[in-house]
């Protein structure tokens, strides 16, 4: 092979230079740590510069939010809706359709934001939102309900979904650390939230309807966009479907789902390149 020679009268010649140059090793050695200590230094208080300004663009981003959600609760009220001769149950077989409805009235959160098209209500969560749509899937990122940018995003509705009449109607949010947008979606994979079987509900009002849905999947996955679909060309492809969500879920839960359902998908961040998802059926509607 190439072998490395190391001259050693080249290596005396050049201590013998250092030497007979006047300069002071120990002064040497002395300086080139200073030098790295002040490099060190200096790349701690950019990197702590770094953190401090990353922590207060948080903060004010979360005390903007804070301030939008209390605006917004101010504004409106959410009224419980018992079954009444407008009712349609879907699901007579689920022991969850005799839970209310939500009913929201629109009209003040229309004059703030004029995206929103509807509100959602997640139990055993902090999700109780109204959620917005947009011409695409990428403004809401990083955008909230005030159209004002702010990393926390927003809730919204995919943009290929026509109101709730697709056979898969997707919401998306970021998952916040302090547990707002769906930050607590996290919740649906501890063993207490599926112990409860009352948690299985999602309460969804719009401006056409207020419906009623039934969890039946949950899981968390590597990054893909095989669970995004909205439409569907047959009930085969509809059922395959159906079959690849529930064989993912953490839980076998006790809802079957067929071909003549429509399913809602939540969809938001788990870890890097992981994805959480929930899947849930809808089992009652009111027509308002």
């Amino acid at each position: 092979g190439n072998n490395i020679y190391i001259c050693p009268d080249c290596m005396q010649r050049s201590f013998d230079a250092i030497y007979n140059s006047g300069i002071n090793y120990d002064d040497m050695m002395k300086n080139i740590i200073k030098i790295f200590a002040y490099l060190l230094l200096g790349i701690s208080l950019l990197l702590l510069f770094f953190s401090l300004n990353f922590i207060n663009k948080w903060n004010k981003q979360n005390n903007q939010i804070s301030k939008q959600l209390d605006e917004i609760n101010d504004l409106v009220k959410i009224e419980k809706v018992e079954d009444n001769e407008n009712t349609i149950v879907k699901d007579e077989s689920s022991t969850l359709k005799n839970n209310s409805l939500n009913n929201v009235d629109f009209s003040e959160l229309r004059n703030k934001n004029s995206d929103v098209v509807g509100w959602i209500d997640v139990k055993g969560t902090n999700i109780n939102y109204p959620f917005v749509q947009y011409t695409d899937n990428n403004f809401y990122l990083t955008h909230s309900f005030d159209k004002k940018y702010n990393d926390a995003g927003w809730l919204f509705e995919d943009y290929r979904n026509d109101g709730f009449n697709d056979k898969n109607t997707i919401i998306y949010a970021h998952s916040r650390l302090d547990k707002t947008m769906f930050g607590s979606l996290k919740n649906t994979l501890k063993q207490e939230w599926i112990d409860d079987k009352e948690n299985y509900i999602i309460r969804i009002s719009t401006e056409e309807e207020n419906t009623l849905w039934e969890v039946f999947s949950i899981y968390h996955i590597p990054t893909t966009d095989d669970y995004l679909k909205v439409k569907f060309t047959s009930d085969n492809e509809f059922e395959n479907y159906i079959k690849m969500v529930k064989d993912r879920s953490i839980y076998k839960f006790d809802t079957d789902v067929s071909y003549n359902d429509k399913i809602l998908t939540l969809s938001t961040c788990y870890r890097n390149n992981e994805k959480l998802v929930l899947h849930a059926k809808l089992i009652k509607l009111e027509k308002k």
